[in-house]
């Protein structure tokens, strides 16, 4: 049990690694094409490669399958896509309207911040599950909320007491990747992580799409001027970390998962300082190392009963 929980911790790391890195790609990006029609490309593609890889798995399990081995029959194989489309589609709308507020958010603020902002999942899931899922937290767990909400103070509010557009942007999507972060650790119980991946691009795809057709103006010049972030966030960001995230959270619990996830905030102030030459003041700076010793601090094992109970599974 605890070999299968490192090997999802160190999976969530890398995949923390290439969220980190693509918040820079996602920051370029947005100079050559607008939010939500970046958003529905790089979801698309995404979608297309998970599909892609999740029937040739299919294929291969087929293939391997013992001849004498029984055959599932239609009411589980029924039973078992309803739970994966009933997944990817709850999946999918957290992550579809998060995707489109940080990509929002990334037009007003830095990689750097929008990486810390979003981090706040960390803190936030707790809370969720304390409030609607009964799970208790450590004394830790609130400690280290109060000294999230101090470190967003010193990060992110402006003299006049006011979030900026794209920092307040960049924090409705923390609380909606918190709802996602929490429905995969629920799906992921009974579903299919590839299966589930491929669902949820696809609903983030026709919610990116319906809301660029509604609001923007997309157009294949800006389609092709974006394309290398396109790609780096549609194949690897998207289609490798979110199914990365989905393999990962079978194996582990959602505060832990949460917690090495949030590490992508310190990639992206390494990325943004390095290839975008982005700097802090010293208050912000103050902020993002509250935060991150906050985000160290709700996974110490103090207090923490050994028989700690996970979120509800589906059923």
């Amino acid at each position: 049990m605890k070999h299968r929980k490192l090997v999802g911790n160190l999976l969530l790391t890398f995949t923390a690694i290439i969220w980190g890195t693509a918040f820079m790609f996602q920051r370029t990006g947005m100079d050559k094409i607008e939010p939500m029609t970046f958003n529905a490309a790089r979801m698309a593609l995404a979608a297309v490669f998970i599909g892609a890889f999740s029937l040739l798995t299919d294929r291969y399990a087929g293939r391997k399958k013992p001849s004498g081995a029984p055959v599932r029959g239609k009411e589980k194989e029924a039973l078992t896509w309803k739970k994966n489309l009933r997944g990817g589609i709850v999946c999918g709308c957290f992550l579809g309207l998060a995707s489109i507020f940080q990509q929002m958010g990334l037009v007003y603020t830095t990689a750097g911040k929008a990486g810390f902002i979003t981090a706040m999942y960390m803190l936030i899931v707790p809370v969720i599950g304390f409030l609607f899922f009964k799970k208790k937290n450590t004394w830790l767990v609130w400690v280290a909320v109060a000294m999230g909400i101090a470190g967003m103070y010193l990060l992110c509010m402006t003299e006049s007491l006011s979030l900026t557009r794209g920092d307040a942007l960049v924090l409705v999507c923390a609380f909606l990747f918190s709802g996602h972060i929490l429905s995969c650790d629920h799906y992921t119980r009974k579903g299919d992580p590839l299966k589930l991946s491929t669902i949820q691009f696809i609903l983030a795809t026709l919610i990116s799409l319906a809301g660029a057709m509604i609001r923007e103006h997309p157009t294949l010049q800006q389609l092709s001027s974006a394309a290398l972030p396109i790609l780096y966030c549609g194949l690897v960001s998207g289609g490798i970390g979110y199914t990365l995230q989905m393999i990962s959270q079978k194996m582990t619990d959602p505060t832990s998962a949460s917690l090495i996830m949030s590490l992508e905030s310190v990639f992206a102030v390494i990325s943004g300082a390095l290839f975008l030459h982005e700097s802090m003041r010293p208050k912000e700076l103050a902020g993002c190392i509250i935060m991150f010793l906050a985000i160290l601090l709700v996974q110490l094992p103090i207090g923490r009963p050994e028989e700690a109970a996970d979120y509800p599974n589906d059923k």
